[in-house]
């Protein structure tokens, strides 16, 4: 079917058909793994030209969530997501007023200029350097009465011992700017005069927030994701076997832009029920008060419309791709998920809603097949638990290997977190039904060890899938997209070599 004939057939609302396929689409279910996309025609130019708001109703600017994965999501990693046009949802399992502290704390952040990791300069250099992995940037700020004094790394402390004061490394020669200085102008500051940071400090002379080099770039692609009073968005979860109405009022009242009602099987009365719950609450906010309300995970059309029908704006599509999650190899009960994307895709499309494709991607190909099927937004989990802004302590392996331990959120350990308040028999009985995995390394990426690195590299393939479709935002990029079908061999000759096929553990090449 030509592209002219598929826009013919959109219905009043603006929506259309599901997405095309190039082969023969299948009568079983897909895994990303399982297909490809084809280059059409293109007039884009170039990927920066390609707008990548979300279509999920959110409008965010880029079109990723940071799973609530207690391995994955708090402050840290909510900060840092918004300033890159994403949102970052805090887990269900932890105390009410502990994500209201979270949500101000993300909430009184600068939109555009980092929160660094702070010190005194009376700390001692092995404290310093026990807290500089919390961000990226690898630096820590010393602080005196909020004002600024010196910036340290660790090779700053190098040749210091570990009980010596921060004030003894610390560079005191500081970039001092303006919070109202453009990426732009901090740039150019940054490299006349060679100096790691800008730090941005108020009238008072108070530290706002730090902008390096890298990050003065990145504020000139992304736009952060601020709510109507240009503060930074952030969700929060909640369960649906505890007190909803409770949870859902002391969350809204905490300022959470957006609420998730999530467990692993979303098809449920209960769900239906709370969804219910949180909507009649969401309905008498005031009209310049928007909440959007999340609910899954489903992986079929019924499940999709259900919890539409009770209310949901969006719903969560995923069960067991997940790294951490063992649901399909304990019960039998999952779908492939790119099937699972595109059938719900479909369904919520049909009624005005839309759905964010929740596990299974390990590659930015994933994530652009997932927006090609027409989820509305991407979440990431166990991708991003292995970076400095997760929850997690960074350790090291035996061979010097840095990681961040992972883990399941219907995991013993999960289950724990959750079933904290119940009575020592009560946690006891829920600890014999655990899926998931309790623990697993995540280790860091060498090239890409930050959460803005991995957004780097996922955006920019999507970016690209977007030119080879031909498409100059999302919604046209589900329009266009062809999809095709493939062989395991089909998709592993789409892999880059490590080595050269001389190098090869097979022995010689043909020249061999």
């Amino acid at each position: 079917m030509e592209l002219a004939e598929r826009f013919s057939q959109a219905d009043k609302s603006g929506n259309l058909p599901r997405v095309r396929f190039s082969t023969p689409e299948p009568a079983y279910d897909l895994t990303y793994d399982d297909v490809f996309m084809t280059p059409s025609r293109s007039a884009v130019a170039s990927r920066l030209g390609v707008d990548l708001t979300s279509t999920d109703g959110l409008g965010l600017p880029t079109p990723l969530i940071a799973a609530n994965m207690t391995a994955v999501s708090g402050r840290r990693m909510a900060e840092t997501m918004a300033r890159r046009g994403g949102i970052a949802i805090i887990p269900q399992d932890l105390p009410s007023d502990i994500v209201a502290e979270t949500i101000a704390r993300v909430k009184a952040a600068h939109p555009i200029f980092d929160s660094p990791v702070q010190v005194s300069p009376s700390d001692t250099i092995g404290e310093a350097l026990s807290v500089i992995s919390r961000r990226a940037h690898g630096f820590v700020i010393a602080l005196d009465d909020g004002r600024p004094v010196g910036l340290m790394t660790a090779a700053d402390a190098a040749n210091l011992d570990r009980f010596a004061q921060v004030h003894e490394a610390m560079i005191s020669d500081l970039t001092l700017v303006d919070p109202t200085t453009s990426p732009a102008e901090v740039f150019d500051q940054l490299t006349a005069n060679k100096h790691k940071a800008a730090l941005a400090v108020d009238a008072e002379g108070r530290l706002v927030g730090v902008m390096t080099v890298k990050s003065a770039l990145r504020s000139a692609l992304y736009r952060p994701a601020v709510d109507a009073t240009g503060r930074l968005r952030v969700g929060a979860a909640v369960g649906i076997s505890g007190d909803v109405e409770a949870r859902v009022t002391a969350l809204i009242e905490a300022q959470a832009d957006v609420l998730v009602l999530d467990t692993a099987h979303g098809h449920q009365e209960q769900m239906i029920s709370a969804i219910a719950q949180a909507r009649r609450i969401v309905d008498q906010l005031p009209s310049d008060r928007q909440v959007t309300l999340v609910a899954g995970n489903v992986v079929t059309r019924d499940g999709t419309s259900d919890l539409i029908a009770a209310g949901a704006d969006i719903v969560k599509v995923g069960v067991g791709p997940g790294a951490m999650c063992t649901t399909r190899m304990q019960t039998g009960v999952g779908r492939p998920q790119f099937s699972a994307v595109l059938d719900c895709a479909d369904e919520a499309r049909a009624v005005g809603k839309s759905i964010w494709a929740d596990g299974g991607v390990r590659h930015p190909r994933d994530v652009a097949l997932a927006l090609a099927a027409g989820s509305g937004a991407v979440m990431v989990g166990s991708w991003f638990a292995g970076t400095y802004e997760s929850t997690g302590e960074l350790v090291h392996d035996p061979a010097g290997r840095p990681y961040k331990e992972n883990f399941g959120m219907a995991s013993s350990r999960a289950v724990r977190a959750r079933t904290r308040g119940q009575s020592a028999f009560e946690r006891a009985r829920s600890a014999l039904f655990e899926e998931g995995i309790s623990s697993s390394r995540m280790y860091l990426d060498t090239q890409r060890g930050g959460v803005e690195d991995l957004i780097d590299f996922i955006v920019s393939g999507v970016r690209s899938s977007c030119t080879y479709a031909g498409a100059a935002d999302l919604k046209s990029f589900a329009e266009r997209a062809v999809i095709g079908v493939q062989s395991r061999s089909g998709y592993d000759e789409g892999r880059p070599l490590p080595v050269s096929w001389y190098g090869a553990a097979n022995g010689p090449g043909i020249d061999g």
